[in-house]
């Protein structure tokens, strides 16, 4: 199986634009319609060994997520892309494309393309917040045609549309494989970062290849405790290893990088604006989206109580403020109702404090289990 960096590489020596996007819900249909390879940077801790040369661009107290991609970028960006695609969400990430640009020059990679859009973080039901997306993407499609020297396609974009939207009902079924015990959530987590870093037809095709290799598996005795997991990023490979070892069965995730990406299945459609409008105000509420704050404890509660889950994981990032500003709260109103909750903070550093990991997540199977 690759790592990101080695599919990153190969990808760079195929024939179409790779284009480097940020954060996690760029508008990748747009971007693959015009014959560029979109791949969202989210889940390159494992690629990034050391952030020394963004520790002299960004505060230490940034998340780990910032910190790693300035260190991918102003190390790796010129081997590996060919634009970058920056959209607003959290106050770190929103100033990235400016603290990028300067990082690639004084490291001497040179500059890299740096395209850029803004979501409005209002109720898209302001007719302003519709019409200024409509705006943005309309300027977006002219910034690529301009610098890659491609058209825009009604009849591309809806092909495209199509795409992502295969990948994304394939993901449903492959965590429905999850909740139904038949594959294992660190299974399940390293799947989906590995795809991550293919392009979309690359990930419809290993998708179906994974489905079909547990097609046959038996589905275990449904005594196992169930349990959504919740993070801007998923658990850590050795936490979810853990959280199998201890029969805790992820009945369903409010992860970023996972459920939140793919939760909602837009309908085709060739206006590309339009797509966007209904994508943004529809997305599964997450806290980079800020605008969808006000729905994200129903939509938890209303998950946890479909899949019925009696207890709820949060995997923190270490300075990820927007996910502690809720979480006080969301914990309160889960323990209302009577699940059981444990918060877990990772920090870039935490590789080696495993063994404390474990013991509290032992401590919660038995609470839980009892």
């Amino acid at each position: 199986m690759e790592t990101p960096f080695e599919a990153l590489t190969r990808l760079k020596k195929g024939s179409r634009p790779v284009i480097g996007c940020f954060p996690l819900y760029p508008p990748l249909e747009l971007i693959h319609s015009m014959g560029l390879v979109p791949i969202v940077l989210w889940e390159i801790q494992d690629t990034v060994p050391h952030v020394q040369d963004a520790d002299g661009h960004i505060q230490k107290y940034a998340c780990s997520v910032s910190l790693c991609l300035a260190q991918l970028i102003m190390t790796s960006g010129k081997k590996l892309f060919d634009g970058l695609f920056f959209y607003n969400a959290c106050d770190t990430l929103r100033n990235l494309p400016e603290i990028l640009r300067e990082g690639l020059i004084i490291s001497g990679c040179g500059p890299l393309p740096i395209f850029r859009m803004h979501v409005p973080m209002t109720s898209s039901d302001q007719t302003t917040a519709s019409d200024y997306l409509r705006g943005e993407i309309e300027t977006c499609i002219r910034s690529l045609e301009k610098h890659y020297g491609v058209n825009f396609s009604e009849e591309r974009f809806a092909e495209s549309v199509s795409l992502y939207n295969r990948m994304r009902k394939l993901c449903m079924k492959l965590e429905k494989a999850v909740s139904d015990g038949r594959l294992p959530y660190a299974d399940f987590s390293r799947t989906l970062m590995t795809i991550n870093f293919l392009a979309v037809e690359e990930q419809i095709a290993f998708l179906k290849s994974k489905l079909a290799d547990i097609e046959l598996k038996k589905i275990p005795g449904a005594a196992r405790t169930k349990v959504i997991v919740s993070g801007i990023l998923p658990p850590p490979s050795a936490i979810c290893e853990i959280i199998d070892q201890f029969g805790l069965r992820v009945v369903g995730n409010d992860v970023a990088s996972q459920y939140r990406s793919y939760a909602k299945i837009s309908k085709t459609g060739k206006d590309a604006s339009f797509y966007y409008m209904h994508f943004y105000k529809n997305h599964f509420p997450c806290t980079t989206l800020l605008y969808a704050a006000d729905r994200r404890i129903e939509a938890i509660e209303n998950l946890v109580a479909e899949r019925g889950a009696n207890g709820f994981i949060f995997i923190g990032q270490k300075f990820c403020e927007y996910e502690y500003f809720e979480m006080p709260y969301l914990e309160k109103r889960l323990k209302d109702k009577e699940v059981t909750v444990l918060s877990i903070e990772i920090s870039m550093d935490d590789n080696t404090a495993i063994e404390t990991f474990r013991t509290r997540l032992e401590a919660f199977t038995e609470i839980i289990s009892a």
